[in-house]
């Protein structure tokens, strides 16, 4: 994987990151809310000597008081100390516990001693912080006096009184929720790494191309427009710029091309459209190719190779009455079933008929062989297939025809499935002329190399111009340029032989 695959990850995942990132930022704020404020106060005492007198007594006792301050900050965390504090504030605690909750310092070159303490709501943590000073003056009195309050010759003089603190110093509610943002921030794009690196789907013509070895030789992007109902594209929208189609038809424009000069010398005139599974779109796009070829000038048959669930005569509006099957069977003339649409002159279609028993066998049959030879005389014929792995019969008709087309699904098809189509391709011997990418997104992560927003700026936006004259209409079941009479008494037995597929 190159640099620019991870950006698209991430721009693939961008969602998962920020819902994580939200996630872990809710969580962190949650903790807060789930912890018990902590509130620190603090209080100051001043360390002096007593029953100062004169000038040169002053001097004395304010270096002896200097040389206690040390001491004090050691008496400070002494158990009695915490004892004296229990017993004047009431608490209901163990004196190693409420030492924890105070943390006693000296201001450098200054005889104060700062207590500060903490507490769960702010008068309790300013209680504590100047009970703790009396405490200390009482120890100090009982340690280096008659235990009678003043009695010892230093000692703490209260100081300045403890202010209530306006906010709890733990927990720190916004850099709580930083870390937690932070913490789903990174979690989120492990996760999009993860999976962009561990995704087999297909997402790019370049990377099926590297990986199989095939040219993708047309991408289609995605068409709002189409539903079950509705497959096929509509040129006069197109014309007059009412939706996306125009994207559409541009790409199977470039897929008409693709075909037409992939072997300037022997193109294809038999191309299968097969795909890995079903739901890849795969009779859609050779309904819509063959409208592509014949809007070109080309005379094309579309027929319907899909015995076994046939969509080519729904898609294209036609009655699915007799068909190819038919054909094969000898029940029916194939001008008698071939069918005109009224989307071109130059198309028609065979329908698939009634379903065989055996429609792996009829479509590898030397009759299947023998009309086909027939069709591409006069035609371009395109086979709408089954799917190549849930059955055998597209591998069976792409070694009847030039080769196949394969339509995969971006962002569903994965290259697993790919690799197994291809391989049930060259098992029967059979061609694959190139891979279709179907529904390629206009937007998105995965739309860079799609984009067709440039196009835009081409579609026509007046009305069209007045159309040219119908060429004057063939009848039903006839070959534009073909002898009728050539279709009708031909026999399979008398068509030669023709190659399974083109070199």
């Amino acid at each position: 994987m190159e640099l620019r695959d991870y950006l698209r990850g991430l721009r693939r995942h961008w969602i998962a990151i920020l819902l994580m990132t939200v996630v872990g930022a809710s969580a962190g704020y949650g903790w807060t809310l789930l912890q018990t404020p902590v509130y620190v106060a603090g209080a100051s005492g001043y360390v002096s000597s007593t029953g100062v007198e004169d000038l040169g007594t002053s001097t004395l006792g304010d270096s002896l008081a200097r040389s206690k301050v040390a001491t004090y900050l050691e008496i400070a965390g002494f158990r009695t100390v915490a004892e004296h504090a229990i017993d004047e504030l009431g608490l209901d605690t163990t004196p190693e516990n409420l030492v924890q909750r105070i943390e006693v310092s000296n201001p450098p070159d200054t005889t104060f001693i700062k207590v500060d303490a903490e507490g769960p709501s702010p008068e309790s943590a300013r209680a504590l912080a100047e009970a703790w000073i009396d405490a200390m003056k009482l120890e100090i009195d009982s340690l280096e006096g008659d235990g009678s309050a003043g009695s010892a010759p230093v000692t703490i003089l209260p100081g300045d009184v403890a202010s209530l603190p306006a906010s709890p110093s733990f927990p720190d509610v916004q850099m709580a929720v930083l870390i937690g943002g932070i913490l789903g921030l990174g979690f989120g794009i492990a996760f999009a790494m993860i999976r962009t690196v561990s995704d087999r789907r297909i997402r790019s013509a370049e990377d099926v191309e590297q990986h199989t070895g095939v040219a993708v030789v047309g991408t289609i992007p995605i068409v709002p427009g189409l539903d079950a109902e509705t497959r096929l594209i509509d040129s006069s929208a197109e014309l007059t710029g009412k939706n996306n189609n125009f994207a559409v038809s541009e790409a199977l424009r470039a897929l008409r091309t693709n075909l037409q000069f992939m072997d300037v010398d022997h193109p294809p005139k038999t191309i299968v459209v097969t795909s890995p599974l079903p739901g890849d779109g795969k009779s859609t796009i050779a309904c819509n190719l063959a409208l592509t070829l014949a809007a070109g000038g080309s005379t094309v048959v579309l027929v319907d190779g899909d015995l076994r669930r046939s969509m080519v005569a729904k898609t294209m509006g036609l009655p699915d009455g007799s068909g190819l099957s038919d054909v094969l069977a000898g029940r029916a003339a194939l001008a008698d079933v071939l069918q005109r649409t009224s989307k071109s002159n130059n198309l028609l279609v065979l329908a698939a008929g009634s379903v065989p028993p055996n429609p792996s066998e009829v479509l590898g049959s030397e009759r299947m062989h023998t009309l086909l030879a027939d069709l591409t005389k006069h035609a371009t014929v395109i086979i709408d297939a089954p799917p190549l792995l849930p059955v055998t019969d597209g591998a069976v008709l792409t070694h009847q025809a030039d080769g196949a087309l394969i339509v995969v699904t971006l962002r569903k098809t994965t290259f697993d499935l790919l690799d197994k189509a291809l391989d049930t391709l060259h098992k029967a011997r059979g061609r694959a002329l190139g891979i279709v990418l179907n529904r390629a997104p206009l937007r998105g992560a995965d739309a860079a190399a799609y984009s067709y927003e440039y196009r835009r700026d081409y579609t026509p936006s007046s009305p069209p111009a007045e159309p040219l004259p119908a060429e004057e209409p063939t009848p039903a079941g006839v070959l534009p340029g073909a002898d009728t009479d050539d279709l009708v008494n031909e026999t399979p037995a008398s068509t030669s032989r023709r190659g399974g597929r083109r070199a």
